[in-house]
């Protein structure tokens, strides 16, 4: 299928929006391969946007952030120091729906872009996600974890890993002694987004003005949305990010960092099982490579599993990455 230019997907918006009059219609990037979608300009002075999936991927991950998003009533936003967009219409198209939704004004972020003070931002903005009411999730029927839950997600992750016979022994070992480590888990269970990657945040200098993608919204493990800033080359960033969130949720949580540090390892055998899955000698190749690397990089720390400051950089950029090509993981996905 040939891909829909703006001018398309702006024809295709006045059908979404009752009334919609609209003056510009421009490529919005950074959208990826499995979406169209245009920047809209409309009369009234509005700035929106319209995406149309192209995959049936693509489709299921918008059909969950709807429902996400919908949760996220006007006194959830209010509780967040950033926008969400919010969906003004949908219109059928070959066989899939284009959405219509208001634009949220900001620049998406690298990882090895983030300052310290954008960084702070970033914690602040995770930790305002974590102070929410848990019924925002439980009201529309989004998964909900337990503690023991996420515990038993990361064992079974790891099982499975260790089935394929690829990963080394000495980190299955490290995995293992994490797992029964019951300091651990003793945690409380919050709302997360979920799919969090530095690709998530917008910014406008420093601060953190909208965040995108909220398809898998749920009660889980704070580790979850925190991990993937372990893999920025610059160890004053996951630092700053977890002194910031730590001081913005006003709960400390002793052991989120090293849930952080085992989420983030774990996400290499995540790759791992997905390549064996799509049985693509390119994906496991990459994979076992990326976990021999992690080898490497904790073999002093063996004995010890995790033990490291969990807010230090792990140069585990391959982890964000991964997470931005969407690694694939059931919606109740503790990790």
């Amino acid at each position: 299928m040939s891909r829909r230019s703006p001018l398309t997907l702006a024809a295709l918006a006045t059908s979404a929006v009752a009334g919609l009059d609209v003056t510009h219609a421009a490529p919005l990037g950074g959208t990826g391969g499995e979406v169209d979608s245009a920047l809209l300009s409309t009369r009234d002075g509005r700035t929106l946007v319209i995406r149309v999936p192209r995959t049936a991927a693509a489709e299921s991950e918008q059909s969950a952030d709807l429902v996400a998003v919908r949760a996220l009533s006007d006194g959830v936003r209010a509780r967040l120091p950033f926008g969400v967009p919010r969906m003004l219409g949908q219109a059928p198209i070959d066989g899939t729906r284009a959405i219509v939704s208001e634009f949220v004004d900001g620049a998406p972020v690298r990882l090895d872009a983030i300052t310290p003070g954008t960084a702070a931002s970033i914690g602040r903005a995770i930790a305002a996600i974590h102070a929410l009411p848990t019924s925002v999730v439980a009201d529309v029927g989004l998964p909900q974890l337990r503690a023991i839950d996420v515990m038993r997600e990361a064992v079974t992750t790891l099982d499975r890993a260790a089935a394929t016979g690829l990963v080394p022994a000495a980190l299955l070992r490290r995995w293992e002694l994490a797992a029964e480590d019951s300091a651990l888990w003793q945690f409380t269970p919050t709302v997360i987004n979920g799919s969090l990657s530095a690709a998530s945040f917008l910014v406008v200098g420093d601060s953190v003005t909208g965040l995108l993608g909220w398809a898998r919204l749920q009660v889980g493990d704070p580790a979850r949305d925190l991990f993937w800033m372990l893999g920025s080359s610059n160890p004053d960033v996951p630092e700053t990010a977890f002194d910031a969130y730590h001081q913005a949720r006003g709960v400390h949580d002793r052991e989120v960092g090293r849930r952080a540090v085992f989420a983030a390892e774990l996400e290499l055998a995540r790759w791992l099982l997905h390549g064996t899955e799509r049985r693509s000698t390119e994906i496991v190749d990459d994979a076992v490579g990326m976990l021999h690397a992690l080898l490497d990089r904790v073999s002093g720390d063996l004995t010890n599993p995790l033990a490291a400051e969990p807010t230090a950089s792990l140069g585990l950029d391959e982890v964000d990455e991964l997470l931005e090509r969407g690694t694939p993981r059931s919606p109740g996905s503790a990790y």
